[in-house]
């Protein structure tokens, strides 16, 4: 190969992802050709997704890397960039097919959904977020069946509730974001109680993976990961209320 390779960091469960020119070379998996195909859809649908190209000589993903700053390492607090990434989830959804339009997974989901009708990301969180020029998510590779619910959850858990922040300050910041989305009515009366329970269920996938031995995830338990997710439940949970109030008044 030619050109040369950077390896990019900041991954937890991706390993050997390397910058190669304008594109990404990652492994490929089994469930790789479905999660192409289905970035294939929604970016069909007109929203701006990673290009896919195939596979290198070395068998790996080829992908468009996407320039930009992931908003993990840019923190988004302005309450309109909160609702454009609500938007920008919303259109993903609104882009992917339901299960009854999709072929059977190849692989199960790491954190299935309660109740599963629609492809989705399953990691629309900060840190699969660059923004720049584009507003674009990366790293699809945990993508299958999961909902709206389920996956919305996850997204306005990671990116407008803090345990260090003042209740009231993150309550505003789920509200941008849900309303960005437009969430429906019953939508927003069953995120409270979702978020507390996919930030649970974070947490025990990381518990029950070091104690089992399941890598990456245990080791991610044991360097902080597991501290950040469990204080990030209790937090969750414990202020359902103000969510709630939050997103309905």
């Amino acid at each position: 190969m030619t050109t040369s390779e950077v390896p990019l960091s900041g991954g937890n469960a991706s390993a050997s992802v390397v910058r190669a020119g304008d594109t990404v070379r990652k492994p490929w998996q089994p469930a790789t050709p479905a999660v192409h195909a289905y970035m294939a859809t929604v970016r069909a649908a007109g929203v701006d997704v990673p290009q896919t190209h195939g596979q290198d000589e070395r068998g790996r993903q080829v992908l468009e890397h996407v320039p930009g700053t992931l908003a993990l390492e840019r923190p988004l607090t302005a309450l309109e960039d909160l609702a454009r990434v609500g938007r920008l989830v919303r259109a993903i959804h609104d882009a992917s097919p339901g299960l009854a339009d999709a072929p059977p997974w190849p692989e199960p989901m790491l954190l299935p959904a309660p109740a599963p009708d629609l492809i989705c990301h399953n990691d629309l969180a900060p840190w699969n977020l660059v923004v720049g020029a584009r507003w674009v998510f990366i790293d699809w590779d945990g993508a299958g069946p999961s909902s709206r619910l389920w996956d919305l959850a996850y997204t306005a858990q990671s990116f407008t509730l803090a345990a260090d922040e003042d209740v009231a300050v993150s309550a505003r910041r789920l509200r941008a974001l849900v309303d960005g989305y437009g969430a429906d009515p019953e939508l927003r009366a069953a995120l409270p109680t979702a978020m507390a329970d996919r930030t649970a269920a974070m947490h025990a996938l990381l518990r029950d993976s070091h104690a089992s031995g399941r890598e990456p995830w245990g080791s991610m338990y044991a360097e902080g990961h597991g501290e950040h997710w469990s204080v990030a439940a209790s937090y969750v949970r414990a202020h359902e209320g103000v969510w709630r109030t939050a997103l309905l008044c």
